[in-house]
């Protein structure tokens, strides 16, 4: 019983970095349909987003079996809890590529709005984040969560910057208003997946600590 449960655990964890790894390959493709102007790559982000949804489907429903069946305690009960919520916020990473390829696909139609370096490390940053909190969730690291969590202020920096610059590039030119709009969606996008991978590490420092630490890093 208990291998045939620890087997089962082994199998959810699996399936989540399978849905890990997809949600980051559906961010980095989108960011790169986006800056890149390829439709193309925007078209395969759409798409593909059907696969996540439903791993986040098969991850509920092992979950809800292992907790009904096995009635698990401790680091097993935390780690099946963690990986739910977790499963929720990878779905949402792969809703804010989708919206990203959205606006790459109505942008790619339109004269390009000037460089945005801002925005550039925006997408840097969420990306970056994603990558390092799946890397936190393998190792189980606690150290490696909190330094994702430390970098959600610079995500939200950015995006204001981003705002703003598009703002005032607005007022000059009017023309330019509805590109402009787009791309704040745009940026509004990477900053929410900034959040979700900070969500993300506060289910690993759950997991592996037993602390909950929601809507705020360790110190």
């Amino acid at each position: 019983m208990d291998s045939r449960f620890q087997q089962e655990i082994e199998q959810l964890r699996l399936t989540l970095l399978h849905m890990a790894a997809l949600a980051e390959r559906s961010l980095s493709t989108a960011i790169r349909s986006f800056f890149e102007r390829d439709v193309e790559l925007a078209r395969q982000v759409i798409a593909g987003d059907h696969e996540i949804n439903l791993l986040e489907i098969d991850i509920d429903k092992r979950s809800l079996r292992l907790l009904a069946l096995e009635q698990p305690m401790a680091r097993d009960l935390r780690f099946i809890v963690g990986c739910m919520r977790i499963s929720i916020d990878l779905e949402r990473v792969g809703d804010q590529a989708v919206n990203i390829a959205q606006r790459a696909v109505f942008l790619s139609k339109r004269p390009p709005l000037p460089p945005l370096p801002a925005m550039e490390q925006l997408a840097d940053t969420a990306l970056d984040m994603l990558m390092s909190v799946i890397q936190a969730l393998i190792h189980e690291s606690i150290q490696e969560a909190n330094d994702v969590c430390h970098m959600d202020d610079t995500a939200d920096e950015l995006n204001v910057t981003v705002l703003r610059n598009l703002l005032d590039y607005m007022v000059k030119e009017v023309p330019a208003v509805e590109r402009a709009v787009e791309t704040i969606i745009a940026a509004r996008c990477l900053e929410r997946a900034a959040d979700q991978a900070t969500n993300i590490a506060e289910s690993v420092i759950f997991i592996v600590r037993g602390v909950n630490i929601k809507h705020g890093c360790e110190e």
